[in-house]
């Protein structure tokens, strides 16, 4: 019987009730199970006495999940998601999302759902989806001062988010470009139906291998959204005075000096999702975002009083 780890959403109690059930059936079913919290995949975010608390990104897996894990099972909503990769990516273990928080975008089934999914997980009658996800460095000199992986997307803006800054940017090899902006954002084809999408990005299929740069709110009409290939190394130097933030995933961030840069550049570890069918992305886009479903049709004629 394979080895499972389980990964909850600690401050929902439906989550909560059903891993401790998921745990016990399995055990009953003679598998090897941990259990533990994705809090420990919470970055959080900097405060002024600690602006750039951070863990290593190889120390964030539980201290008892390794490799052996055959694969794990994670209930929560996208956000319990995302943190609980930043935890097992580096151990190469594949996640079965199960959703009990809203969206759910990135969680593979539902909670009424999860008896046929178990089984067919234990039986190993599952796809591997692989994501790319992104190492995220803040750097001063060649001194690192933080660092975390993304699945998602990285933010740097101005606080209050509405100021205007400015940023220099340079991706790969090319000349550094100029952005006046509210912020910008570094997406991942993940990351392309999350913040990116409401900030004007295009959608990108999770099979290509590129990430994308959207400025937030430009000052000009020619800062638009750019996507590039997913080797290119992206830097990004700030260009104002005052402090910035930067936020990864939408769950934690830290402040940038003026005399800092961000390196951000695709990471040696992926995002392995548990697929029970075939990955078909735009049924989910459909599913969750009603994108390419029919228009309702207009009347033929109108008959007036």
């Amino acid at each position: 019987m394979p080895k499972v780890g389980i990964l909850y959403n600690d401050i929902k109690p439906t989550a909560c009730r059903i891993a401790g059930e998921i745990r016990d059936r399995l055990r009953d079913r003679g598998c090897e199970v941990l259990l533990t919290s994705s809090y420990g995949g919470i970055l959080g975010f900097s405060k002024p006495g600690s602006p750039r608390c951070h863990t290593p990104i190889e120390h964030l897996a539980p201290p008892e999940f390794d490799e052996t894990i055959d694969f794990g099972i994670v209930f929560g909503g996208d956000g319990t998601v995302l943190a609980a990769f930043r935890q097992v990516a580096p151990l190469g273990i594949p996640l079965l999302g199960v959703n009990t928080g809203h969206m759910g975008f990135l969680t593979e089934t539902y909670v009424n759902q999860l008896s046929e999914a178990i089984e067919k997980a234990i039986a190993g009658e599952y796809e591997t989806e692989e994501r790319t996800m992104l190492t995220v460095k803040i750097l001063r000199d060649e001194t690192l001062l933080w660092e975390a992986l993304c699945l998602n997307e990285i933010v740097v803006h101005r606080e209050p988010l509405t100021s205007m800054c400015h940023f220099e940017i340079q991706i790969g090899h090319h000349a550094p470009i100029d952005i006046a902006a509210d912020g910008v954002i570094v997406s991942t084809p993940t990351g392309s139906t999350a913040y990116s999408l409401s900030a004007g990005g295009p959608v990108v299929a999770p099979g290509i291998p590129a990430l994308q740069l959207i400025p937030i709110c430009p000052h000009s009409l020619a800062s638009r959204a750019l996507v590039f290939s997913n080797r290119e190394i992206v830097t990004i130097f700030p260009a104002n005075p005052t402090p910035m933030v930067m936020v990864v995933d939408g769950n934690g961030g830290c402040a940038i000096l003026p005399q800092d840069r961000i390196q951000i550049e695709k990471s040696q570890y992926s995002a392995k999702f548990i697929r029970l069918q075939s990955p078909e992305f735009f049924r989910i886009l459909r599913e969750k975002l009603g994108w390419g479903l029919p228009h309702i049709a207009k009347p033929t004629s109108v008959e007036l009083p």
